[in-house]
């Protein structure tokens, strides 16, 4: 049965910064795979970036504070839905605004009387949640099974969670406790629900070097080295994630890896909804965007729908 034959639970949908650019294709294929998981995502109205993408703003805490409460004051005004985000950063610091808030009501009332100076304000306490931890645990693993059309036999995934989608909130109450923070197995159970082999892989919450690969890569390429040279020892095809900095680092990387180190790597590093896509026998472009991907992952395209 379709995705849209079942009734959907109703997210508020935060894209990110990254959903315009290089996470373009983790955008584009998690709005694809929502539906046909029960999923309904409605786009927060208006919104802007979480502070990640700007760094430390002078000023102390409460500028960058300001930046994600006017995302929890903008989804309020759009119900009592749950916000919902794709982005590892994002996650990051929506849900720990968002918690430090309901604990810190000084720090809400300073929150507040900034956003009054665009007539807003956040007096409820919305949920904020992690695409993959709603994946866990509002659709499950069983109705991944269910909605594959198209398995993914004969491809060796290695999943890389990377650091900011399990640390610090993984394993809490207020985080869905949906896994665990040093050796999650979320990534490697929707590979295998889609029929792929998850491949063993001991760099999974390695750093990939974060923004510090983006400004200064000669200092992180050798962090980046051992999440490729990794899945690469373990036979993997592809490497899957479900952050964007991570995807766009350890995928951009790998020729100044090449010529640094005189290896030879061309390993495609996918999203995990990426994965699903093709699996759930959805469309190689439109819905999958495999052909977003620098890297081309001949084993997916070949298994896709139609040619990316």
């Amino acid at each position: 049965m379709s995705g849209d034959d079942k009734p959907k639970k109703k997210f508020t949908y935060y894209p990110g910064c990254s959903s315009q650019s290089s996470g373009s294709h983790l955008d584009q294929s998690l709005r694809a795979i929502a539906p046909e998981l029960g999923l309904e995502l409605e786009e927060l109205d208006d919104w802007n970036c979480c502070g990640a993408s700007v760094g430390h703003i002078e000023g102390g805490q409460l500028p960058n504070t300001a930046l994600s409460g006017r995302n929890l004051a903008n989804a309020q005004r759009q119900g009592p839905q749950d916000i919902m985000t794709g982005c590892a950063a994002c996650y990051l610091n929506t849900h720990g605004t968002n918690e430090k808030i309901k604990k810190d009501v000084a720090l809400r009332g300073r929150v507040n009387e900034a956003l009054s100076a665009a007539d807003l304000s956040y007096d409820e306490d919305l949920k904020v949640r992690h695409a993959c931890e709603v994946i866990v645990n509002e659709v499950g693993l069983e109705k991944i099974k269910e909605r594959v059309t198209n398995p993914l036999e004969g491809v060796k995934v290695a999943g890389y969670v990377g650091c900011q989608t399990v640390r610090p909130f993984a394993n809490t109450d207020a985080g869905g406790k949906y896994d665990t923070y040093d050796d999650p197995e979320f990534l490697d159970n929707f590979a295998e629900a889609c029929g792929a082999e998850a491949v063993a892989y001991d760099s999974k919450t390695s750093c990939c070097g974060g923004s510090v690969s983006v400004m200064s890569p000669d200092k992180t390429l050798h962090l980046i080295k051992k999440i490729v040279d990794a899945a690469v020892e373990a036979g993997a095809d592809v490497i899957a994630t479900p952050c964007p900095l991570c995807q766009v680092n350890v995928e951009m990387y790998q020729d100044a890896i090449n010529k640094k180190y005189g290896t030879d790597y061309h390993m495609p590093v996918v999203f995990y909804s990426q994965l699903m896509a093709v699996a759930f026998g959805l469309d190689a472009k439109t819905d999958a965007a495999l052909n977003r991907n620098t890297i081309r992952s001949e084993k997916l395209e070949k298994k896709a729908k139609s040619g990316g």
